[in-house]
């Protein structure tokens, strides 16, 4: 098989979707294929015919299929796409002298136009093709042909179209950019969200090895499904009974009456492969399985089952799902409680936490719209269900408990997205395996899965909690209030006591407790009781009454010295004695109208949190403690300065080589397939493709190289210079005294040169000689690349303290320029950067042009696995990378916006 047949789709293929939401194969066309090719023309009407090979010969057709069925070779791939085991659609491309420009032909069957055939053909093919080096598709039409005129147009690439009497030339250029990433998250989410309503808008279900036995899991789901009062077709299968909770029983999958849309599989692990099978021959469109203990043959064997027969797949070891919608009413679950119908989808993988989920927010009241337990994740992700929520006219709230992901960078862009439309939160659940390094640099050893998982939510703008709990007290302030303009809060109590604690609390979670306007206090110390105090934290004093209490939080909410009000509350006895009742000043009618975010403490109810309503249909949130009420506000802070953010864009640094450092890349793997550290000429030279400013250094391998070296870069800077002692697999040179600091003269550097031979012997492959650099601020940047994340681009504190002091932030590259603004000013050691106690602000745009050349090395080069810059030196007068270290893999190029079920 040649490289470009190597290159296509995996074998035996990929799957995706439709728009319609049926499941497709696209693979490479193979010797076999011909009589379904055959098959394919001979079904073409007269005009598809006419169209495809500009006339209406059934021999065309027959040379079509000879010639796509021939042994592959280079420069030319073509694929097929086919349904239930039927050719549906051809796509292929051929280079000629050019070999950036391929010509393409593309044909789908009458009767799957207009579903996506043709685009995903040629997404997959342009996938394939870019891989191979092809920049350019050429294609010859017909005039008349508007149906793939439109498909060319509608992929979002650029096209010109050269008109030729009856003939069209069109050329697409094949460099993705938004405008086809934008197109694709459009075709994704239509297809999606049609596959997904058979899982969550059923018309009918079989619950399948449902128990007769009480305790049985199937028999709990068949009681849900009931009491919930799903109004379309219910049958269970179980062989030894006729009705089980009043729903007819068959004895096998292939005696029911009706082909169910959703099927829920009970049965034992054992059983689940061959189920899944004869769901699938039955017609059946998704299946949530509840079964847990799946072995890796037989998770296998019911993944290729659901991919066989276009099935979506919710779990297996899923607790279930639910749509509270009227017209649907499916609690498809096993849970002891019916969700209460409301604005949040949600969707977890631990079932113990959808149960945790589902109880806390039927008792805030906020309710659910649809729940999906993902379980094992064989199939449906938070990706779908969150493209689900985006379009289904009842979420307003987003809430995910993911133990992992399958593409994290599809994730990404789609929470992003739906970011913009409604909150997206998470609880940070910490057990992906992705952050863990075979190797050790700086780089690597600070890039946590926590730093790695932060990064990811942060940038797309998803709400990250630590706990259940917290999750639960940030959504119900979302649920009910405005969003902070800011971080600054006016605390109000009763209690001089709790306020103090409610004012460290905000300050603890990030948020500002500032010193009101004199104007403000004079007013608020005329709305209050004597004795009280408004300089923020406002104390009213136990002696407040409904009224002044209600004036005051008013008068705070509508005024622009603060952002958020947090009111403080204790039961006291002289508000029993005056028949006071503080959470009226919470209630009161119009308080649902205040500008500003408005939360309380009250410090003896019993619930963690709970939603107070008033007369308008609004709420307010109650904690019973001041710490989650802080971190609520933090968070919903946190997510107005996200929208209010510019999205940014992807600058394209001047200058770079690409081309250049793939022939670097290329040649290393070649010498060493399985990868490895960059010598230091080859680690300069790559660094030098993108214009990576370093630090002056010569190699030498004996005494005299280093004397010589020494002596010419000394002529050049201060006059001192540096030796760093060199081996493949040294990380740390500091941690072995590998570098030699501050040597003057030719006898300090041969004395130099002969102690670190003497202590590393062999070992050392040579020296690194450079100018001693002058003194600034030491800085690290480094990526990390990771094939389900991406390349993750580290910056912060450097040198030698680097991983002791850990004050690093990460970032997903490429970086946009608000991106490299966040790097830049999100360390705490950031006012060193921009001029500490009167010292004069550090090279900015050297520093931001040097994290904007490395995070596009790191997006051009897939091989790219480590590069470890540490020291990078930044001074008012430059920004320069002092030592450096890069590491490649043999990895080949992952397009995380390609069309594909896992």
């Amino acid at each position: 098989m040649t490289q470009t047949a190597r290159r296509a789709p995996d074998a035996p293929g990929a799957h995706a979707l439709l728009s319609d939401g049926r499941t497709v194969q696209i693979r490479p066309a193979r010797p076999d294929d011909r009589d379904g090719l055959l098959a394919f023309y001979e079904g073409m009407s007269a005009e598809s015919l006419r169209l495809r090979f500009l006339g209406a010969s059934r021999l065309s057709g027959r040379q079509s299929a000879d010639c796509l069925c021939a042994s592959p070779r280079r420069g030319r791939l073509a694929l097929v796409v086919s349904f239930a085991g039927r050719v549906v659609g051809v796509a292929e491309y051929e280079t000629g002298e050019d070999p950036a420009t391929a010509e393409i032909a593309l044909a789908v069957a009458d009767d799957f136009r207009h579903q996506g055939a043709g685009t995903l053909l040629l997404e997959h093919l342009m996938h394939a093709a870019r891989e191979a080096g092809v920049t350019a598709f050429t294609a010859d039409t017909l005039a008349d042909n508007h149906p793939v005129l439109k498909v060319f147009t509608d992929l979002g690439l650029e096209v010109t179209r050269r008109f030729d009497h009856g003939d069209v030339h069109c050329v697409i250029r094949l460099a993705p950019g938004e405008r086809y990433r934008s197109a694709v998250d459009e075709r994704a989410r239509t297809a999606d969200s049609a596959s997904l309503r058979p899982l969550l808008r059923p018309r009918s279900i079989a619950v399948i090895g449902a128990g007769s036995r009480p305790g049985s899991v199937g028999r709990a789901v068949l009681k849900n499904l009931r009491r919930a009062g799903f109004p379309g077709r219910l049958h269970a299968v179980n062989p030894h009974a006729r009705h089980i909770e009043h729903t007819p029983c068959h004895a096998t999958v292939a005696e029911l009456p009706h082909p169910p849309d959703l099927a829920v599989l009970t049965v034992p692990a054992a059983a689940v492969p061959e189920t899944a099978d004869q769901c699938g021959r039955a017609g059946v469109r998704a299946l949530v399985v509840l079964t847990s203990g799946l072995d890796a043959g037989q998770g296998a064997a019911l993944h290729a089952a659901c991919r066989r027969h276009g099935m979506r797949l919710a779990g297996p070891n899923s607790l279930g799902l639910a749509n509270t919608e009227e017209e649907v009413r499916l609690d498809a679950t096993f849970a002891a409680h019916r969700p209460l119908p409301g604005t949040a989808g949600v969707a977890v993988q631990s079932g113990g936490v959808g149960i945790a989920l589902l109880g806390g927010l039927s008792r805030l009241g906020i309710g659910v719209s649809s729940f999906v337990s993902l379980g094992d994740k064989y199939d449906v992700s938070g990706n779908d269900l969150l493209q689900w929520w985006e379009g289904d006219g009842r979420t307003e709230l987003a809430l995910l408990h993911l133990e992992s992901f399958g593409n994290a960078r599809a994730f990404s862009r789609t929470a992003r997205r739906v970011a913009r439309r409604m909150p997206v939160l998470t609880v940070d659940a910490g057990r992906s395996d992705a952050g863990r390094r075979a190797a050790a640099s700086h780089t690597a050893a600070a890039a946590t899965p926590t730093m790695t998982r932060q990064a990811l939510f942060r940038q797309a703008g998803v709400t990250a909690t630590r706990s259940v709990g917290e999750l639960l007290d940030t959504a119900a302030l979302l649920h009910s209030q405005p969003l902070p303009a800011g971080t600054k809060v006016a605390v109000v109590s009763n209690a001089g006591g709790a306020a103090v604690l409610a004012a460290d609390a905000c300050t603890e979670a990030g948020l500002t407790v500032p010193e009101l306007p004199a104007g403000l206090v004079t007013d608020l110390l005329g709305l209050l009781p004597g004795g009280a105090s408004a300089a923020n934290p406002v104390d009213a004093t136990a002696a407040v009454g409904d009224r002044e209490l209600r004036a005051c939080v008013d008068r705070l909410a509508g005024h622009g010295a603060v952002d958020a009000v947090l009111v403080v509350l204790v039961p006291t006895a002289l508000a029993e004695a005056t028949g006071d009742d503080p959470i009226r000043v919470l209630t009161h009618a119009g308080s649902g109208n205040r500008p500003r975010t408005v939360a309380a403490v009250l410090l003896d109810q019993a619930e963690r949190v709970r939603l107070l309503h008033t007369p308008g249909g609004g709420a307010v949130p109650a904690y019973a403690d001041p710490e989650p009420a802080a971190r609520a506000l933090a968070h919903a802070a946190a997510r107005a300065r996200w929208l209010d953010r510019p999205a940014g864009t992807v600058p394209k640094p001047p200058g770079t080589d690409p081309a250049g450092a793939r022939e670097i890349t290329e040649a290393f793997l070649a010498e060493h397939p399985e990868g490895g550290w960059l010598d230091p000429r080859r680690c300069a030279g790559l660094l030098d493709c993108y214009g990576v400013q370093q630090l002056p250094w010569a190699w030498a391998e004996t005494e005299q190289e280093a004397v010589e070296a020494a002596a010419r870069l000394a002529a050049a800077g201060s006059g001192r210079v540096v030796l760093k002692a060199h081996w493949p697999r040294l990380l740390h040179k500091s941690d072995h005294g590998a570098v030699l600091l501050d040597l003057d003269g030719e006898e300090q550097v041969r004395a130099a040169h002969r102690d670190l031979r003497a202590r590393l012997g062999d070992v050392m492959t040579g020296v690194l000689v450079q100018p001693m650099a002058g003194r600034g601020t030491e800085l690290v940047a480094g990526v990390v690349q990771d094939e389900v994340f991406g390349p993750l681009m580290l910056f912060g504190l450097g040198g030698t303290a680097t991983e002791l002091l850990a004050d690093h932030v990460a970032c997903f590259a490429p970086l946009t320029d608000q991106d490299v603004h966040d790097l830049i000013t999100a360390p705490r050691c950031a006012p060193l950067l921009f001029g500490y106690r009167g010292g004069g602000p550090v090279d900015l745009e050297g520093l931001e042009r040097l994290l904007l050349r490395l995070s596009q090395m790191a997006a051009d080069l897939p091989q790219l696995a480590e590069a470890d810059l540490n020291p990078v030196l930044a001074r008012p007068d430059g920004t320069v990378a002092v030592d450096a270290r890069i590491r490649l893999l043999p990895r080949r190029a992952h397009d995380p916006y390609l069309r594909r079920l896992r």
